[in-house]
């Protein structure tokens, strides 16, 4: 691959970053922002030739964001849109005014976009899928009866995972092995999931496992499962996302596993695709791995697809911890010592 720092030299422009992170999730702040931040550095780039904005969950500071960025020089944007239209909106203007777009983690649905940077997001998918189905096994839960949710109808990540789980699950429904006890509308918003499962629960009293897109989501399901007093390795719950509070529910028993997406190699991808862009040079077929389909257009997207991985206490110190991503201290604290010790996490 080229040297970046030499053609971040001859580039022109500068690169915007805008995030979109919302009231009930702070992922892009606390991981990815500082995460571009450094990569764009370490790929050449001084301070005043990039900005990392966070839009707040609203459309408009996002589309706001964007056409002042391109006003100030910006010609390449990474973008995470909050949702398609929003995007299509903001690489419409992009379009219009000589500047190259990354769809950066979420591909924008009828957008214009150059190229899309994120994990393969129907493996993550089939991951949480197999990781349920283990589990279903090594807790010995009799007679599965699974609750199938989803993440927000609008987000095409969402659609991908489901994607990849259904796939992994449907043999299990078809066969009559497992028991398909609903599927709701679908959400990111952790306080709505939990209403949820429980408007499931109530439906469907022999409700015995769930499959569940993320940790965030998981998280005050399992809560809510703790007050009914279920104990630990009986009822199965999957996650997304490696969170702290996902990982120590993982160890204390009462979440399958997580799909883990190392967020700086997504970071360090996207950068480097930014100091392609903004030097006028075609990227490597090394770095663009893949194509990823735009539903809405129906058209294929060059993309840079990374490998996620799942996570359970066998592996949680070969990777989230090894990679920095959750201190150990954090994840080992009170009650949770004795855990982390069995897993092999100091």
């Amino acid at each position: 691959m080229t040297n970046l720092k030499s053609l971040a030299a001859k580039g022109k422009g500068k690169v915007a970053v805008i995030l979109p992170d919302t009231v009930s999730s702070a992922r892009y702040t606390e991981f990815d922002a500082p995460y571009l931040t450094k990569a764009l550095t370490a790929a050449g780039l001084t301070a005043s030739q990039f900005i990392v904005q966070n839009a707040q969950g609203s459309d408009a500071t996002q589309l706001t964001d964007a056409q002042s960025d391109i006003s100030n020089g910006a010609t390449v944007l990474i973008m995470d849109p909050l949702d398609s239209g929003t995007g299509a909106s903001i690489e419409s203007y992009a379009k219009a005014h000589g500047a190259e777009v990354i769809d950066y983690d979420r591909l924008t649905l009828g957008g214009t976009r150059q190229y899309y940077v994120s994990f393969n997001n129907v493996q993550v998918g089939k991951l949480i899928g197999a990781g349920l189905v283990s589990c279903i096994s090594a807790w010995n839960v009799k007679k599965p009866n699974v609750l199938v949710m989803r993440g927000a109808a609008t987000d095409n990540n969402a659609t991908l995972f489901a994607q990849g789980y259904t796939g992994v699950l449907s043999s299990y429904f078809k066969s009559g092995k497992y028991v398909e006890a609903g599927q709701p509308a679908g959400t990111w918003d952790p306080p709505t999931a939990e209403t949820e499962f429980q408007q499931q629960r109530t439906a469907h009293p022999s409700l015995n496992a769930a499959l569940v897109p993320n940790d965030e989501n998981a998280a005050p399901i399992i809560t809510y499962l703790k007050t009914l007093n279920i104990p630990a390795k009986s009822f199965p719950i999957t996650g997304q996302d490696a969170t702290l509070v996902g990982l120590q529910n993982i160890l204390a028993g009462y979440q399958c596993g997580t799909a883990y997406k190392p967020i700086y190699l997504e970071a360090q991808a996207a950068a480097a695709l930014a100091i392609y862009l903004r030097a006028g040079t075609a990227p490597p077929k090394s770095l663009v791995n893949g194509s990823t389909q735009d539903t809405t257009k129906k058209v294929a997207v060059a993309s840079v697809l990374l490998k996620p991985e799942w996570v359970t206490p066998s592996n949680m110190n070969a990777t989230v911890i090894k990679d920095q991503f959750v201190p150990s201290s954090e994840l080992c604290a009170g009650a949770l010592a004795a855990a982390c010790q069995a897993a092999g996490i100091k």
